[in-house]
């Protein structure tokens, strides 16, 4: 384990391959239709393609042709975290990088409909990463305001990942490229990592670290345009019969000043409803420090934040498909702070 106050001043040299953002996930569901039902006729996404087993779907500023997959299968898990690069080059040197950390790669191509090559990768904790270039392209769909439905979804926007260690997992991402924005740790000498927001594009993350039992993912965030959408998506789910899917907010965090609601799908995976966090673009942007026992890190305002949203996540599938064993985190958020409300 590396101090906190190491890791921040470690150099790191950057990398030659070009990560530009977070691009994707993929889910599998046991009840496809059911699936369907929630993120398209609730949450209003666009369907791109559909096959015997899968939904393609996009958001409504999305080009790209998609940014979820739901897969039907006998178990709910997450089997691609997916991230585009600026050039097919950028591939190679990527899959170079990822074996020196310890991890392993492959090469695939027509897996996903839409898509050239892609480098499959697990990470040196397991989690099923890809990267790619090449993706079939739609027009986007931003100013069809007279077709939007749900909040609407425009982008998918991160992935929150729960990881055993925080810091070997922070380190690890740096090697990529990705720096960090905003970072939350235990106070006193020996100072941990309980939370980072890392990033590619020049928002707050692509990848959040949350420290906790995994590798499971905790969250995929997906983009909508204001605090008002966040409501409205709330307000429709709930005259649905959805009410029990929301499981925290509408509030804004501290960390990112996002204003967010958090929901749970038909099978437990986790969606966060994602607005209004902050430029990060310039090059001596430095990392922001919050303590656990800052009260508004987790929570500026809103409701607390339940047991389940800190100790339930999706469960990995490894390259082979099977789920990833885990680990229980060596540090818990909740117990190292004094009166941090979430």
């Amino acid at each position: 384990m590396t101090n906190v106050v190491e890791l921040l001043a470690a150099e790191v040299e950057q990398p030659s391959f070009d990560i530009l953002r977070a691009a994707y996930g993929e889910l599998h569901v046991t009840d496809l239709a059911r699936s369907e039902e929630f993120y398209v006729g609730q949450l209003g996404m666009l369907v791109s393609a559909r096959t015997e087993d899968a939904l393609y779907l996009r958001g409504w500023e999305e080009r790209q042709h998609h940014s979820i997959v739901l897969r039907q299968a006998p178990l709910a898990a997450v089997s691609r975290i997916g991230f585009r690069v600026r050039s097919e080059a950028d591939l190679a040197p990527i899959a170079v990088a990822i074996e020196a950390a310890g991890g392993r790669v492959e090469w695939i191509e027509g897996e996903l409909v839409g898509m050239g090559r892609v480098l499959r990768a697990s990470d040196p904790f397991g989690f099923p990463l890809e990267f790619f270039y090449e993706i079939e392209q739609f027009d986007p769909q931003l100013q069809r305001f007279d077709l939007h439905r749900g909040a609407p979804i425009l982008r998918f926007d991160h992935f929150n990942l729960h990881v055993p260690e925080a810091e070997e997992a922070f380190a690890f991402w740096r090697t990529l490229g990705f720096r960090c924005s905003e970072y939350i740790s235990t106070d006193g000498d020996d100072e941990r990592v309980t939370g980072a927001w890392l990033l590619r594009k020049p928002g707050v993350h692509d990848v959040a670290l949350t420290a906790g039992k995994g590798p499971r993912l905790h969250h995929l965030g997906l983009w909508v345009a204001e605090p008002a959408s966040v409501l409205r998506a709330c307000d429709q789910l709930a005259a649905a019969g959805y009410v029990g899917s929301i499981e925290r907010g509408p509030g804004r965090h501290g960390v990112s000043n996002a204003f967010f609601v958090y929901l749970r799908d038909p099978d437990g995976h986790r969606i966060e409803l994602y607005s209004c966090d902050y430029w990060t673009g310039d090059p001596d942007h430095k990392p922001l420090r919050w303590s656990v026992s800052d009260p508004r890190c987790r929570s500026f305002w809103g409701t607390r934040a339940p047991d389940s949203w800190y100790e339930e996540s999706s469960e990995v599938l490894g390259l082979d498909g099977k789920v990833l064993e885990t680990r229980v985190a060596s540090v818990d958020e909740r117990k190292s702070r004094s009166e941090a409300m979430a």
